[in-house]
């Protein structure tokens, strides 16, 4: 899939601006971000549901725009609201969805078995009686019926209870196996660290993509945590206000903070000594997806404020 300076507003916002990526064949690919960061505009467009500005997407080689007929044969979505028809059962739903597409479900079992064994003693229940995990379950079963070439997912999870989120992301393991690429959008950085590689999205632009395994050096280098007995919030502003620090952020209990240099940790370390709190723990700490996204968050509120600054 390539999606090739993609650019769309609503009215005067601008959802999408310069969007530019592409997803490998049979990759686990995440986008992350708040609300109103854009995620479920781009899936729209990926999903042939929505003309972009400018910019086009390919899907296999099939524009979404002028080849919208095709892209929907080899494509699987699941919108972030539970779109089936709440007053048809679970069988009828996907025995529904089996024929729209030219095929049956025993065609296709093997790929949803996993999946759809866990809903099928509530066979004959409505879907509209079934709870937000056995909806997720029926969603996805349908979305796969097909046996699509790319699944595309908005927030799959959000509003399930944990285990179920974890089963599902076990299932999508699986899934990826068969030689199907996914596309996942999640607000769960846990979630996102199971993906091959993250796009982070903010205000409708791409910060960066990354691959979560493998944080960059420097920022593994550079990243260190700060915790205290009595708390860290008013050490804030502290750190930031230091030549040394690049970023702080809150994290949980703890401050984030990278510095410049690794040369100026010695500098840090010894002003933290001199403010008298015997239970400051500092030290190195491997960078996480999330660290990623927070440092990245920091460079944009930066920017911003430099630009307020400036009359931008």
């Amino acid at each position: 899939m390539i999606i090739d300076h993609i650019d769309h507003s609503f009215g005067a916002v601008r959802a999408l601006q310069n969007i530019n990526f592409e997803v490998e064949d049979s990759e686990l690919f995440g986008l992350i971000g708040p609300d109103g960061a854009g995620k479920s505009t781009l899936f729209r467009i990926m999903a042939s549901l929505l003309i972009p500005d400018a910019g086009r997407c390919l899907t296999q080689g099939y524009d979404v725009v002028d080849e919208y007929r095709e892209v929907r044969k080899i494509i699987g979505y699941m919108p972030g609201r539970f779109s089936l028809y709440m007053d048809l059962s679970v069988e009828e739903n996907l025995s529904f969805y089996a024929r729209v597409f030219g095929t049956t479900v025993e065609e296709n079992y093997d790929l949803i078995s996993d999946v759809y064994e866990q809903i099928a003693p509530f066979k004959k229940r409505l879907a509209g009686k079934l709870s937000g995990g056995m909806k997720q379950k029926l969603a996805l079963s349908c979305a796969l019926i097909h046996r699509p070439e790319i699944l595309i997912l908005d927030e799959p999870t959000t509003g399930v209870d944990a285990v179920s989120r974890r089963e599902f992301w076990d299932m999508l393991k699986k899934i990826q196996k068969e030689g199907i690429t996914i596309v996942v959008s999640t607000p769960y950085m846990d979630e996102a660290e199971m993906c091959d590689r993250v796009a982070l999205m903010q205000k409708g632009r791409l910060l960066d993509i990354s691959d979560p395994a493998r944080p960059e050096k420097e920022e593994a280098q550079l990243l260190y945590s700060l915790q205290s007995s009595k708390g860290v919030y008013a050490y804030l502003d502290q750190i930031r206000g230091l030549d040394v620090c690049k970023h702080a952020w809150l994290f949980g209990d703890r401050l984030h903070v990278t510095l410049r240099s690794e040369e100026d940790e010695a500098e840090l370390r010894s002003i933290i000594n001199s403010w008298g709190d015997p239970g400051i723990r500092w030290e190195a700490i491997t960078p996480s997806i999330e660290d990623r996204f927070m440092g990245l968050m920091e460079q944009e509120r930066e920017m911003e404020l430099g630009e307020e600054d400036t009359g931008g």
